[in-house]
């Protein structure tokens, strides 16, 4: 199968969902956010199949919505008529997947099919979802849009520079990534957040990022010493949902490597959760509300990261040609102390592009995490109360000494 079909539906299913978001968020009677993806999926099912029946197909079925979208709009004035076209243009889609499935793949039909009716059942979830959305969240996922949609495609795709590693297309497209993770834990957050407990907290701020949970929480503890205990576990719970976040990023950035760069970041990981099980089960205090989170899509910081991103990935290559791979990991030591994805990224793009052995390039990564625990552990002696540095310190310091053993004895 041509995978090139499936992304265009996928394409034309996400650009239906923004624009059906916004005409959601603004209250509109005719369509909305299920609606439009409906309506873009009707518009490439058609163009796939006018190419074997002919441009007729194409016309009518952009004269069937126009027929249906007018109908809806003189026909609103009416108090007692719902004008939604949800049901309509559903009909016309699986009108349409039928005559694909005769002439087409049968597997985009059935991801079609599929698609439509977890719409047609969502319906209050969706509409939920949006009424719970302020201004400002819409005003996120618009950025993203921008940065993902109209940035990215306009960027030159070729290296400049020494070491021909400055690629201004990878260096935002890995910008779009990191950007893309944080908005997920960031509306994740907005759904939840009336509810989130403890764990749930946790795990949702390692989404977003790690470090600024700890200076949230550490800074929120400092006159409620009892929810410390609380407070601890949910920043050794962002920390130890980081390190997945780098093995994921490793394996969208190097698939090919990830059996040799996943088994020590993994066993990292389960040691972690250990911990944070433990600290669980001894959990004690009274908790509180997740700290505000703030917006991951602000233009200024997707540039700083980009800069950022750019210049870790200029430093790598420099040392390793000019300074050894020794000079890596104290670049890794400094790179880590505020923020482990760029370093993560490049890493993975010299690993992906056989610039960097794994065998380094998880070390680098690993030394990354570890600076970053000191780092957080200064936030919270600076920020935070005795008990939540107390408790902090025992955690980061087990972790930190399973970090030396997997860079000393892992084979």
């Amino acid at each position: 199968m041509d995978n090139s079909l499936l992304q265009n539906l996928a394409i034309a299913f996400g650009l239906g969902l923004l624009v059906g978001l916004q005409r959601e968020k603004a209250a509109s009677e005719v369509a909305g956010i299920r609606t439009f993806p409906l309506i873009t999926v009707s518009g490439t099912l058609c163009a796939l199949l006018s190419q074997h029946f002919g441009g007729w197909v194409l016309a009518a079925g952009f004269l069937a919505i126009a027929a249906m979208v007018i109908s809806a709009s003189v026909i609103k004035q009416s108090r007692n008529y719902d004008p939604g076209l949800t049901t309509e243009v559903a009909a016309t889609v699986m009108f349409s997947v039928g005559a694909y499935l005769v002439i087409g793949n049968p597997t985009v039909a059935i991801v079609i099919g599929a698609m439509v009716a977890v719409l047609l059942q969502m319906k209050d979830t969706l509409h939920d979802f949006v009424h719970k959305m302020g201004e400002h969240d819409v005003l996120a996922v618009m950025r993203f849009a921008a940065i993902a949609l109209v940035i990215l495609p306009i960027l030159p795709n070729q290296t400049y520079g020494p070491f021909h590693v400055l690629n201004p297309y990878d260096i935002w497209r890995m910008v779009v990534l990191i950007v893309g993770i944080s908005l997920s834990g960031y509306a994740a957050y907005k759904v939840f957040k009336a509810s989130a407990g403890t764990v749930l907290a946790g795990i949702l701020g390692g989404l977003i990022s790690s470090t600024a949970t700890t200076v949230s929480y550490a800074r929120n503890t400092k006159n409620t010493p009892e929810s410390s205990s609380l407070a601890s576990i949910a920043i050794m719970l962002a920390s130890t949902v980081s390190v997945i976040r780098v093995t994921i990023t490793f394996m969208v950035i190097a698939p090919a490597y990830i059996i040799e760069l996943a088994p020590p970041l993994l066993t990292m990981f389960a040691a972690m959760v250990c911990i944070s099980g433990f600290m669980y089960l001894q959990r004690s205090g009274t908790g509180q509300e997740m700290p505000e989170q703030e917006n991951p899509t602000e233009l200024m910081s997707a540039i700083v990261f980009g800069l950022l991103y750019g210049a870790i990935i200029f430093a790598v290559a420099a040392a390793k040609e000019l300074l050894g791979p020794n000079s890596l990991y104290v670049i890794a030591m400094i790179s880590g102390l505020t923020d482990v994805d760029a370093i993560t990224l490049s890493t993975g793009h010299l690993i992906d592009t056989q610039r960097l052995g794994t065998a380094i390039g998880w070390r680098l990564v690993l030394i990354a995490i570890m600076s970053n625990l000191v780092f957080k552990l200064g936030a919270v002696a600076f920020l935070g109360n005795k008990q939540l540095l107390k408790k902090l310190t025992i955690a980061f310091s087990s972790t930190f000494f399973i970090g030396l053993i997997l860079l000393f004895f892992w084979p």
